[in-house]
């Protein structure tokens, strides 16, 4: 067939409307879970009235479900080998389930710890069963639309989700959330069975428990490193006691890395690996997923910045905080198809490099008024990086998994997913660390001087959020050198 009528039969395929409920059903779950995340970023200082907790502690409410997250998705790989799509899109409901319901009755701290475990869960099996599908039965020519779909899917919730959090505040208990969360995870249930399919056998693949032990305590161990090691600096500041939390903290990271070697020298020797880790000898991959992992770090912990920046600082209520990240994170979210989009029509480099070079103009700008800001100039700067990362980032998953053979990229796709959930979790422990370390020694809540040093943290962070971001760039701009050498 000649190239351009090719082009026209590619551009001329449909898509099944089964492959859009269960995009829909399984991304539902996915968006419920990011949703209750940032609902609950913006209630940190509601919480840590109501359970007598500080910013390091209540913080883990957001840590600890994404840390679950992330210690699921290595198993994706192996779950879609081993199960029926179906049976583990049903599993996921049920743990949505149970962990909603822990949160209506939770009256103690731990307990709510141990609902968003069970919560993190299911939406660390639901996140990457979205995206195989996706990758396995979209057309080949829509491919990057349906990934930007996809991606709309699971970022609509952060840009609701501080919102819908201080709205709740203002109205209603904070546990409505979760009440309303129930019948809607019915209703992607429905969906769900009645529209996803199997295109593929299963296969008897083996759990490995010793890998799925090591990677589960190394992300736990060095997550567990950054936060007690930001505690510890924070009481060292303030002049409390901080042995206790620094031994916790290099135990952790001796311990982490330990289990992550672990881990690679048994995936390599092992007959059916959790994940199949060779997919990262392609240092174009590699990169992808270090900036896969850098830039949502930042994407995710803006929100737990710009609210808690909003509230401590410039003294706004928990709605109005919430308000201001909407307009940047829901145009973004809207607009992350129309990325997917220029990668069908334009290829990787220009959709990805442009938006995400713009997007750094967000923390700088918001680090050089970091003393003088007021809850426009956040919603503003907030809707620059908001919009133009939503465009770019989309794609960086699509470009990168574009290197990996078909029979691996379930494999890159749970690489890519734990990288992104790891670098939330790790982002929001990083950013809250910073903040407590200002404000330690700065007197109560509600003091100028409590005020005045949560802005001096804000431009702290701020500084951090670019580094990572220029950092991340690099590593793209570097993976696209490489490919293009290739092509030579």
């Amino acid at each position: 067939m000649p190239e351009t009528e090719q082009a026209r039969a590619l551009n001329t395929e449909k898509i099944p409307l089964k492959l859009i409920g269960a995009i829909v059903a399984v991304g539902s779950l996915a968006f419920i879970g990011i949703l209750t995340e940032t609902v609950m970023t913006v209630l940190f200082p509601a919480l840590m009235r109501e359970f007598h907790v500080d910013t390091a502690t209540v913080q883990w409410i957001t840590t600890i479900y994404l840390l679950a997250v992330a210690a699921t998705m290595p198993i994706s790989s192996f779950l879609k080998r081993r199960f029926r799509l179906k049976t583990i899109f049903l599993a996921a409901v049920a743990l949505g389930l149970v962990g909603s319901l822990i949160m209506i009755v939770a009256s103690v701290f731990p307990l709510m710890i141990v609902a968003r475990i069970i919560q993190g869960i299911g939406s660390g099996i639901a996140t990457p069963l979205m995206i195989n599908i996706i990758l396995e039965q979209s057309p080949r020519s829509k491919i990057g639309r349906l990934m930007g779909v996809g991606s709309l899917v699971i970022t609509v919730a952060p840009a609701i989700g501080p919102t819908v959090g201080g709205a709740v505040t203002s109205v209603l208990p904070w546990r409505a959330i979760f009440v309303i969360a129930i019948p809607l995870m019915i209703i992607a249930a429905i969906i769900g069975c009645a529209c996803i399919e199997q295109r593929t056998d299963t296969e008897a693949a083996y759990l490995d428990p010793i890998q799925l032990g090591s990677i589960i305590i190394a992300l736990v161990g060095l997550v567990l490193a950054l936060n007690q090691g930001g505690v510890a600096v924070s009481a060292a500041v303030s002049g409390g006691a901080a042995l206790r939390s620094g031994i916790v903290a290099v135990v952790s990271l001796i311990i982490g890395l330990g289990s992550l070697m672990l881990f690679v020298v048994s995936s390599k020797r092992a007959f059916s690996p959790l994940l199949r880790l060779g997919v990262l000898r392609d240092p174009a991959v590699l990169l992808h997923a270090v900036a896969y992992t850098l830039l949502p770090l930042v994407a995710i912990g803006y929100g737990y910045v710009i609210t808690n920046v909003a509230q401590l600082s410039l003294g706004v209520s928990a709605f109005v905080a919430g308000s201001l990240v909407l307009p940047g994170a829901l145009i973004g979210a809207v607009c992350a198809p129309v990325g997917g989009w220029f990668y069908d029509k334009f290829g990787a480099v220009r959709p990805i490099l442009i938006p995400l070079g713009i997007a750094i103009a967000g923390p700088v700008l918001m680090l050089v008024f970091s003393m003088h800001l007021t809850p426009a100039l956040l919603a503003g700067f907030y809707f620059i990086f908001g919009f133009f990362y939503a465009i770019g980032n989309a794609n960086v998953m699509t470009s990168g998994l574009s290197e990996v053979p078909h029979q691996l990229r379930p494999d890159g796709n749970a690489i890519f997913n734990t990288g992104l959930q790891f670098g939330g979790a790790a982002g929001t422990a990083l950013f809250s660390t910073i903040l407590a370390v200002a404000q330690a020694g700065a007197g109560e809540e509600g003091t100028s001087q409590f005020a005045h040093a949560t802005a001096v943290g804000g431009a702290w962070t701020f500084a951090t959020m670019i580094v990572i971001c220029v950092i991340g760039w690099c590593c793209l701009a570097t993976a696209f050198r490489i490919r293009a050498r290739r092509s030579r």
